[in-house]
């Protein structure tokens, strides 16, 4: 397991009669962006869940730092470095967008009545600390002229920007990404795979992401897992997936050309 942040080995998931993940194994090294693709009812988002506690797996197991994580709730791996996005974002939509980055670290004083009550003045100095953070967040992010919106006003994008952006309140090592280019305007995505980068080539940061837009796999991800039927098909870079026969005939489809966006 050395070189590799995180080994997915042999996981099993039953829903009843269907085995929704069966037998995955590949493994996330460290500082990468891997890329997780396939088509609907694969398999990846049930992985992601499993991965980040939200599932027990029937059988199989989770590595991190060749330390076995199986079935650790989502608390204990957010203390470990372990995120997780999704799909829909699950912002806070009555705060701002400050506030949502604000909430996100864990054991603050006060949180804590008699914390509150009796060291007011180490409340107040985390708070600003954590005010300074967020700014510096949200400067990263170039969302610094959102920063007294309503999260629940922002569109699509730029929640998914949010969403990066609380990963960042905390020491994230590993974050896995839903498919953060669902529902994102050209755009707003180039500013979301740009800070994706640079969170990746700067600051160390692993990612693991599920999309089915192959430009963005292609720009973003090496190397890249296909999943069909719950198995993995294959792992590769996004050149070799998109001229595998194999992948061709169960995701991509036919009239796939690999020059082609998709």
């Amino acid at each position: 397991m050395n070189g590799r942040l995180i080994t997915i080995s042999k996981v099993c998931k039953k829903f009843g009669g269907v085995r929704a993940v069966d037998g995955a194994s590949f493994r996330i090294p460290p500082n990468s962006i891997t890329g997780l693709i396939g088509p609907n009812g694969a398999g990846k988002t049930t992985l992601f869940n499993i991965i980040a506690g939200l599932y027990q797996p029937t059988s199989g197991h989770i590595f991190m730092d060749g330390v076995n994580i199986t079935g650790l709730p989502p608390y204990e791996l957010f203390d470990k470095g372990l995120l997780r996005t999704f799909q829909i974002a699950h912002e806070f939509a009555s705060l701002t967008v400050r506030e949502n980055l604000m909430m996100v670290p864990g054991g603050q004083s006060g949180e804590r009545l008699l914390s509150a009550w009796f060291h007011p003045a180490r409340v107040a100095s985390e708070e600003r600390a954590l005010a300074r953070r967020a700014e510096e967040v949200m400067e990263f992010l170039t969302i610094r002229h959102l920063a007294d919106e309503r999260a629940g006003n922002l569109s699509g994008g730029q929640k998914k920007l949010l969403e990066l952006g609380r990963t960042m309140m905390v020491d994230a090592r590993v974050v896995f990404l839903d498919e953060v280019g669902a529902g994102v305007n050209p755009t707003l995505m180039k500013t979301i795979g740009d800070s994706i980068l640079k969170l990746n080539r700067e600051h160390g940061y692993t990612f693991c992401m599920i999309e089915h837009n192959m430009e963005i796999i292609s720009r973003l991800c090496h190397p890249v897992i296909v999943m069909a039927e719950g198995k993995v098909l294959m792992e590769g870079s996004a050149r070799e997936v998109m001229t595998n026969e194999q992948v061709v005939l169960k995701y991509l489809g036919s009239g796939f050309s690999a020059g082609a966006e998709t």
